[in-house]
């Protein structure tokens, strides 16, 4: 019989020469010019991101934020040769709860389900508490990163050993992002283990997968091809040369917040005013976490081991029971034939507000389709 993997206790801390180095870059910076174009047209705006920087420069406290995160219990789960960082909360009420696992996507870590620890932990009714996992996956947050980048099916393995190792050998499974297909291979390659899952998207369609789409999946599929053309430059970055955008990321924390800040906004329902949706403090925690970390460059380098996985793959059907909360300002909101297609539906929902990053921008609302979705598998 194998031994456990070890579990140990972990805090977030970076020391005082990394903070002083970041404030001696920022103000450092050498900035680019003020062009023409309307202020976010072609990009990160300048002007914000100097209003950003400056604030991050002056006036961020990265040490409030590592107290605050502080407030939920860390720890550093050995996986083989990677060390996965995971935020781990009991239910409240210290009574048995479904455990649920929660998987973040790209530009983030489990920074993306900050909001929502509590509301699922310690809801008003004890009967709807869960007993949360939040883990980053390696090349994200303060996990290790691999030498080698890995798939959504190798995360998926790799959380399939986490959540025993935290006690829990059955236990739902929700995300979006990248996140989503993390799910979805749980569900696929370890159904014996999640009793449901639940998505806010059904990822990017690969539709050579399905010679035989229906015509309101084939012009899903277009408008999705019309959104990369025009909007996924990034992608194909990360796809394609991740190590050349990495070497400038890395070193330039002003770029860094300009490749995120970007996503933030374009992808959440902001109406154009990323403020309104993330603070300037809650931007700044985020790039600050890809800063110490460094993790920038395997996050993206994610990307191509993922465009790598074979298209048989993609046209898997998952059978454990799958639900589905389609935000409005998300990037991609597939027909329901296509949902059925290729899961067990039992549900779908479409709340009223909330994009991308719905778990941090509508906390209530995304705690609440959980509460709901997964009562029937308790």
């Amino acid at each position: 019989m194998g031994t456990s993997p070890l579990v140990e206790p972990f805090t977030v801390h970076v020391d005082e020469e990394a903070l002083e180095g970041l404030r001696s870059r920022l103000r450092a910076t050498r900035w680019p010019d003020l062009p023409a174009d309307p202020a976010w047209s072609l990009g990160a705006d300048p002007a914000y991101l100097r209003e950003l920087v400056d604030h991050w420069s002056e006036e961020f406290d990265w040490r409030a934020q590592e107290a605050a995160l502080a407030a939920h219990p860390r720890v550093l789960v050995h996986l083989g040769n990677l060390r996965v960082h995971a935020v781990h909360v009991r239910a409240a009420s210290g009574a048995p709860a479904l455990p649920l696992v929660l998987c973040h996507g790209w530009p983030d870590s489990s920074w993306r389900f900050e909001k929502v620890l509590d509301l699922l932990t310690d809801p008003a009714d004890p009967a709807d508490a869960f007993d949360v996992v939040v883990p980053d996956m390696p090349g994200y947050g303060w996990s290790d990163a691999p030498r080698t980048p890995l798939d959504s099916i190798t995360v998926a393995g790799l959380w399939a050993q986490l959540m025993p190792a935290l006690g829990y050998e059955r236990f739902g499974a929700a995300g979006g992002d990248i996140g989503s297909g993390v799910c979805r291979f749980l569900a696929l390659d370890h159904p014996d283990r999640v009793v449901a899952v639940h998505r806010t998207d059904a990822g990017l369609p690969v539709a050579a997968a399905f010679p035989d789409l229906s015509e309101e999946e084939r012009q899903w599929v277009q408008l999705v091809t019309a959104w990369g053309a025009s909007e996924g430059a990034y992608a194909a970055m990360h796809r394609t040369r991740p190590n050349t955008a990495a070497a400038g990321l890395t070193d330039s924390p002003v770029g860094l917040a300009a490749w995120i800040v970007e996503k933030l906004r374009a992808w959440s329902d902001c109406s154009g005013d990323v403020e309104s949706r993330f603070t300037k403090d809650e931007i700044l925690t985020n790039v600050s976490t890809y800063w110490h970390t460094r993790t920038i460059g395997p996050s993206m380098r994610m990307y191509a081991a993922n465009a790598a996985i074979p298209v048989a793959q993609h046209a898997r059907r998952v059978e454990v029971p799958s639900g589905f909360a389609l935000f409005p300002a998300d990037l991609s909101r597939p027909p329901r034939a296509w949902l059925e297609r290729t899961t067990n539906l039992v549900r779908v929902t479409e709340p009223p507000a909330g994009g991308h990053f719905a778990p941090f921008e509508e906390p209530e609302a995304y705690a609440q389709e959980l509460r709901e979705f997964f009562r029937p598998y308790r």
